[in-house]
């Protein structure tokens, strides 16, 4: 059996590579998808991509992928809002990395807090977009640890 990992973005990450490129990067998201599938791939990992900018789409999304067996997560703006999104994880039981592509900590007071760090099995956070690779990769190594 194939492994599958979800890689998974939040609200507003559609606009990667023009929004706020001082903060976001220049990298679009197409081409945020295709590296992280590409270096998956490398291990015989299937990655499945998907971006909402709703929460109860993310969420549908999530249970019916629920077969996979990791999840690389940027939640947007829904990390420090959706108990809802937090619940569907919870519910589901897939070890995850949350990601966040500028550093939450140094910015406005209200992004400090997550509802997922404390589920996640770890955080990578304001490395830019090289933080997906940086989560990929420790997805390879987590699955192959436990397969």
């Amino acid at each position: 059996m194939k492994k599958n990992v979800l890689l998974v973005n939040g609200p507003n990450l559609n606009l990667l590579g023009t929004r706020e490129p001082s903060v976001y990067g220049f990298t679009t998201l197409a081409e945020l998808e295709n590296e992280v599938t590409s270096l998956l791939e490398e291990h015989e990992i299937r990655c499945l991509a998907f971006q909402s900018n709703s929460e109860g789409t993310i969420i549908d999304w999530l249970h019916e992928h629920r077969d996979a067996q990791f999840l690389l997560f940027n939640p947007g703006a829904y990390t420090h809002t959706s108990v809802a999104i937090r619940d569907a994880i919870v519910g589901i039981d897939i070890p995850f990395i949350e990601i966040h592509i500028s550093n939450i900590y140094k910015r406005e007071p209200f992004r400090h807090h997550s509802y997922f760090h404390d589920i996640a099995l770890g955080s990578v956070v304001g490395l830019g977009t090289y933080g997906y690779e940086l989560a990929a990769r420790f997805a390879i190594e987590h699955l192959n640890r436990h397969s």
